[in-house]
């Protein structure tokens, strides 16, 4: 059986601790000013992007890597005698999914695996840190696919945005909608379903109180949430990151929570001191369900 190696795109935000524990590859994006292109976690990072968002006024564009770009990244392991499975972030939201897919058939039939996670930032890191510890245990490309396509869809991510301008910048919310939403302090929350992003609840107040009444309302399912693992994503919000993994690990029974940067590519949607949770919430049961 060959070994596997897990490779992920950098919208994933998968930090660097897991890329040196795990051997794991990042095929980056590409996050474009004007005629300027710049990639994703080489050239630039997400301070460098709030800098260029300040000067220009305007969000960049986010492109998606060329086969070449995957084909590039994949033959050196191909030749080495490793087979390849690549995480992709939503193909619903890029062509990512759709280049490495191309890019695989270049080289002989299952050799690479390709598995769409449906998702973004630390929802994608989920399936990637999966992917990695059942690499490291010798289980093969097709039986960890098998394992995150059926995961996938009890992946949840939270995305708390701080305010409504970067949505405004994107064209997310019209003007007037982010005036009020200034005078009234409302902070919306992004959740990714079936490899969308849609908005969600829409939370006013302080961001402490906020933050409060989300991880509330996120451990009002504990009975549901795996325990092996949550993922916060934080953009300039280490405290309050930190904040949140200590209240989980003070008051619930899960394991492990990691805490990760969120990167360019969705930095550039939700904005400067955004937080996202992510973490496995498993069905209830059907009798459970009918009461």
């Amino acid at each position: 059986m060959s070994k596997v190696r897990i490779f992920a795109d950098s919208i994933s935000d998968v930090p660097q601790d897991w890329i040196d524990q795990y051997n794991i590859e990042i095929v980056p994006l590409y996050i474009v000013f004007q005629e300027k292109s710049y990639v994703d976690r080489l050239e630039i990072n997400a301070k460098d992007m709030y800098n260029l968002v300040e000067i220009y006024d305007q969000l960049p564009k986010t492109a998606a890597p060329p086969p070449a770009d995957f084909i590039q990244a994949f033959r050196p392991v191909i030749e080495s005698g490793e087979d390849i499975l690549f995480i992709s972030m939503s193909s619903h939201l890029s062509s990512t999914y759709q280049n490495a897919l191309a890019a695989a058939r270049e080289f002989p039939a299952g050799r690479i695996t390709v598995v769409d996670s449906l998702n973004v930032t630390a929802g994608t890191a989920m399936s990637v840190l999966l992917a990695a510890q059942m690499a490291s245990d010798g289980k093969s490309a097709l039986a960890i696919a098998e394992r995150l396509e059926k995961v996938r869809h009890e992946i949840q991510l939270n995305i708390l945005v701080d305010n409504l301008d970067y949505l405004h910048k994107g064209g997310r919310v019209s003007s007037i909608q982010n005036m009020i939403g200034s005078i009234l302090r409302i902070r919306p929350v992004l959740y990714v379903s079936h490899g969308k992003v849609l908005s969600g609840v829409k939370y006013r107040g302080s961001k402490e109180r906020i933050v409060k009444k989300l991880l509330q309302d996120i451990l009002s399912h504990i009975h549901r949430i795996d325990h092996d693992q949550i993922i916060i994503a934080q953009t300039l919000e280490e405290e309050t990151a930190e904040w949140i993994r200590n209240m989980i690990l003070e008051e619930t029974s899960v394991r492990n929570v990691h805490i990760i940067e969120g990167g360019c590519s969705i930095c550039s949607h939700s904005g400067p001191h955004s937080l996202a949770i992510s973490f496995i919430l498993k069905s209830e049961p059907l009798i459970q369900a009918l009461k």
